[in-house]
């Protein structure tokens, strides 16, 4: 079961956006995260501006373009709005990781480099995910400085007053992808990562009245945190949620983070404190459900419906998770707070009815079920 690319978990994330110092303030005000380091003009990189932003084992990047001539950046920004342009996987050796993430057939971006100042150096290559994402290889075993060179501690001490939200580490990077492209993507990265389907959804599986989606979850074997969901819509829909993601970003793209809490009553409390929207809770019926069966839930269920946290108790232990709004002005992109009980490795599958019917109670005032769309 081991994974010959050596990969060791999760790295960073970057994100392309309008306006990096916003979202930065965002995601420091609404999720707690710590400004850990900057990279712009002042630290002599002339034409895009980035924020490193630090949350326990959750590493984010958050880019913008300080000048047109950034095609990369103001291109991606034009097309798809505010979203993740790549993720990172920390191995033991880039190098070998590239080169056998090509043999077994991953298609090249950049290969390997090391990026390199009086700090060390750090090692990088990238591999297409998608329409304009990657996967990068990452590793920084030589570096001693902040995140990587062309980074320096922030330039103004900003204090910003939140909640602990208590946010721990990426438990899954989920990907919305066109009809017919879902075996595609699968085989992509099962073949080139060295991965494995863990679970799959199939037709009749996930479904609503207006949504449907047909689902695959690959992972690495040799335990590595690494799981990626890969959604595509299921045909016969008006217009399901994985489509609207589709039409609004414009391609094939990553739809949402699960981020880890410990305690995610206290989290969800914390992050409704701090501004933090999330989508509308299930009626009563669904909490008098939980209260009805023998799951073993520890929480208090009436906590979990005060603040409309799911609970999906199929399979080993249970899942809590909640979903928020979309975070930019586009109906894309949404973090996922999650917390697995006594061992459970699902992905709420019992609880997509609930949160499919709260995200169609969101596109119905948008008018993707007007009898014209």
């Amino acid at each position: 079961m081991e994974n010959s690319l050596g990969i060791i978990g999760y790295d960073f994330v970057e994100f392309y956006v309008g306006s990096a110092k916003m979202w930065a303030y965002w995601h420091a005000k609404a999720l707690g995260f710590q400004f850990s380091a900057y990279c712009g003009s002042e630290t002599g990189v002339k034409d895009k501006v980035s924020y490193y932003m630090t949350k326990d084992k959750i590493q984010i990047v958050l880019t913008s373009a300080s000048k047109p001539t950034n095609y990369e950046i103001t291109s991606f920004v034009e097309r798809h709005g505010d979203g993740v342009k790549r993720w990172s996987l920390k191995v033991k050796d880039v190098k070998t990781a590239f080169d056998i993430a090509l043999k077994n057939g991953g298609i090249p971006v950049r290969g390997p480099k090391k990026i390199s100042n009086e700090n060390g150096y750090v090692e990088e290559a990238a591999i297409k995910l998608y329409d304009d994402a990657e996967i990068v290889f990452i590793n920084r075993d030589n570096y001693h400085g902040i995140f990587k060179p062309g980074f320096g501690g922030p330039l103004q001490k900003i204090q910003i007053k939140s909640l602990d939200s208590g946010l721990h580490e990426i438990d899954h990077i989920v990907g919305n992808v066109r009809v017919n492209e879902l075996k595609l993507w699968e085989n992509y990265l099962n073949k080139s990562l060295n991965f494995e389907t863990f679970i799959e959804f199939g037709e009749g599986d996930i479904s609503t009245q207006y949504s449907a989606l047909l689902s695959k979850v690959v992972r690495s074997k040799d335990g590595a945190p690494v799981k990626n969901p890969i959604n595509e819509p299921y045909e016969g829909k008006k217009k399901s949620q994985i489509e609207e993601y589709i039409d609004e970003y414009f391609g094939s793209g990553i739809q949402h983070i699960a981020i880890t809490t410990d305690d995610i009553i206290t989290t969800i409390k914390n992050l409704k404190e701090n501004g933090v929207e999330f989508l509308s809770p299930p009626p009563d019926t669904y909490y008098q459900a939980l209260k009805e069966g023998k799951w073993g839930i520890t929480e208090d269920i009436d906590s979990l419906k005060k603040y409309g946290i799911l609970c999906d108790t199929e399979g080993k232990g249970y899942l809590l998770q909640l979903f928020t709004k979309s975070v930019s002005d586009r109906p894309t992109f949404f973090y996922e707070i999650i917390q697995r009980r006594k061992g459970a490795e699902g992905f709420g599958q019992g609880n997509f009815q609930s949160l499919f019917e709260s995200i169609e109670r969101d596109q119905q005032l948008r008018g993707n079920f007007d009898k014209e769309s």
